[in-house]
């Protein structure tokens, strides 16, 4: 794997803006639980100002339209924080951090990243594996290298960054990030291909094909938001399904109440069961579905045009709709978006397989 090393001034002065949402690094430990206080935010500042990786180049302006737990984040809470930047100038700024927990970091990532596709600055997020006063945590040294990754790199986009168990700062496009693993609270991302790692205060790009170059980065022209500031709100609608050995659909009752959208995860292969009991079969599902004018996306798949199995190429002859090379995560996010947006089915089909935002196809750039 190939790497190249990235530098793009750091000797004037950079002003970030610090976005504090709550979540673990801006926790504290106290009678036997982690909650968020108001002081545990600030406390980051403090330490990065007193740390040896302070730069005073580094101006640091900080505001906190949230202090919540990330587990507790809802579609309210991601109007609040996109109006916020909305209503910051960003001219004044040449990049945003913000303070994120790690349970839905990837959400976030990838939510920020397609309404924030055509930002100017960086918007970078990050986020601690256990409170500050913890000596395990990393959330000091995510926050430090976010600040090196904006000064010293003027990349235009949404990016996470965050130590992995290794002690390497890595650096990720924002809708290539996937959840924080359990037992071992680590970030991934598709086909394991980051973005680069900070190393000295320096960004080292991953050269892979997957990613786009610090130069396409810096000069990209992307299209304008599909959010409009003041007129659009984020709205919950979709329902969420993981599949296992024995799942039975027929617990499903639509007849009450029905999501605008099912999202349906996948086997690694990109399959699920498709047996001749009803019951445990996504077909009947499908036709469940449909017949309660229900939208059902099947992620991930890699690559249709590859040899599938049995069982997805039956699915597609369904007609069940695959979204591909893109993380589920992320096709969580686009779907939400698409339908607060458009209430066309196929405008909404149009613009999740279709509009590439920020780099939400993995496989195809």
């Amino acid at each position: 794997m190939a790497f190249e090393a990235a530098g793009y001034g750091g000797n004037q002065v950079s002003n970030l803006l610090v976005i504090f949402t709550g979540g673990t690094i801006g926790s504290k430990s106290g009678a036997g639980a982690i909650s968020v206080r108001e002081a545990g935010s600030y406390a980051i500042i403090e330490g990065y100002q007193s740390g040896p990786r302070y730069r005073e180049s580094v101006q640091l302006e900080c505001v906190q339209p949230l202090n919540i737990l990330s587990e507790n984040v809802v579609p309210d809470d991601w109007n609040v924080l996109i109006e916020t930047i909305r209503s910051a100038d960003l001219s004044r700024y040449d990049g945003i951090i913000v303070t994120h927990g790690s349970d839905t970091l990837a959400y976030s990532a990838a939510m920020l990243s397609y309404i924030f596709c055509d930002s100017p600055i960086p918007i970078v997020l990050v986020a601690s594996n256990y409170p500050l006063g913890d000596p395990r945590s990393n959330g000091l040294r995510n926050f430090t290298s976010a600040v090196e990754f904006i000064d010293g790199e003027k990349l235009k986009g949404i990016y996470v960054v965050y130590e992995n168990s290794a002690g390497e700062a890595i650096v990720y496009l924002g809708t290539r990030v996937t959840q924080a693993v359990s037992f071992t609270d680590q970030l991934e991302c598709p086909y394991d291909v980051h973005y680069g790692i900070m190393s000295e205060g320096k960004l080292i790009v991953n050269e892979h094909p997957y990613n786009p170059s610090p130069q396409e980065l810096r000069s990209r022209e992307p299209a304008p938001s599909p959010f409009t500031a003041g007129k659009d709100k984020l709205q919950s609608g979709l329902l969420y399904v993981k599949p296992f050995s024995g799942m039975t659909y027929d617990y499903f009752d639509f007849g009450q109440k029905a999501p605008k959208a099912v999202v349906h995860d996948l086997f690694h292969s990109g399959t699920a069961n498709t047996s001749a009991s009803e019951r445990h079969s996504l077909l009947a599902f499908a036709k469940y579905c449909a017949e309660h004018s229900v939208d059902l996306y099947l992620c991930p798949l890699k690559d249709s045009s590859e040899t599938l199995y049995a069982s997805s190429v039956a699915l597609q002859q369904a007609g069940v709709s695959f979204i591909e090379n893109m993380s589920v995560d992320a096709a969580l996010m686009k779907l939400t978006l698409a339908y607060s947006l458009f209430t066309d089915k196929q405008q909404i089909r149009e613009f999740v397989m279709n509009t590439p935002l920020f780099y939400e196809f993995v496989a195809s750039r």
